[in-house]
């Protein structure tokens, strides 16, 4: 799909890869409508891109309607809904030590903020015979993220509910894209707001990652791998599942012994 003249909804929009892509999809012409609890954080990158940016917690159905809503008035129906906010809180001793609270807000904000952008959207949508729904989700959806289990978790569910979508949808003329980065430089990996370069080959930048995501939207790709190592990575763990467990295992215990620590501040500075 090409981007030009199309509405587009990105939540999760006031830094990062949300500010990035709002950033690059404006490049190619997009008209943008942009959400995020940072209210002035999204309405400055907003007013940069020429479009329209408020207050939207993904967790609440009806602030993800505000922004169709707002989205109908200045610029028509929907064509594109980037659900890109996300989370992540680490986990304590073991691997369900993480709160309730923790593990509840990591389903609102990976799964249901998901469901709330599809319900909100595809009506109009599959009356029109066309739509794009793009579901920003991560490399732990397809492997695991040592040292969080709910982001994991959560993580893989929103890969289940993208292919429920595509599988559901997509002889309607919804086309769905669901986007598995692994590691980005952003404030989730340790890199302060106003510097997100990295020099680690590893370690994509916010702008790498935004083209990525447009150059699978224009192909109408499903699964847009922004690093490519991560498709070799899913063989390795579909041909033989035990030794990629075992695997696993040996990283986390390297990952310990180098840092003291799964946490992800500091387990980027080992990429």
């Amino acid at each position: 799909m090409n981007v030009e003249n199309k509405t587009i909804i990105i939540t999760g929009a006031a830094r990062g890869i949300g500010a990035a892509m709002a950033r690059c999809f404006y490049k190619k012409g997009a008209k943008l409508i942009l959400g995020d609890i940072d209210s002035g954080g999204v309405e400055a990158i907003a007013k940069s891109v020429d479009g329209f940016g408020i207050y939207c917690d993904v967790t609440k159905e009806t602030d993800i309607q505000k922004l169709v809503s707002l989205a109908n008035e200045k610029f028509g129906p929907v064509d594109i809904f980037i659900s890109n906010a996300g989370i992540a809180f680490g986990e304590g001793a073991h691997a369900a030590s993480a709160s309730n609270q923790q593990w509840q807000t990591s389903w609102e904000i990976h799964v249901m903020a998901h469901v709330y952008a599809s319900r909100a959207v595809l009506p109009s949508m599959i009356e029109r015979g066309e739509g794009y729904l793009v579901q920003i989700a991560s490399a732990a959806g397809l492997l695991n993220q040592i040292g969080d289990a709910a982001y994991s978790t959560t993580k893989h569910a929103a890969i289940g509910f993208a292919e429920a979508l595509a599988i559901t949808h997509g002889k309607q003329g919804i086309k769905v894209s669901v986007v598995c980065p692994q590691y980005v430089a952003t404030q989730m990996t340790g890199y302060d707001k106003n510097n997100t370069d990295s020099t680690k080959p590893s370690i994509l930048s916010t702008e790498v990652v935004a083209q990525s995501v447009l150059e699978g939207i224009q192909k109408e790709q499903f699964l847009i791998l922004t690093h490519p190592e991560v498709a070799q990575f899913m063989n390795h763990k579909a041909a033989d599942y035990e030794r990629w467990l075992g695997g696993m295992r040996k990283l986390r215990s390297n990952i310990i012994d180098a840092v003291g620590s799964t946490n992800l501040k500091d387990m980027h500075k080992l990429m």
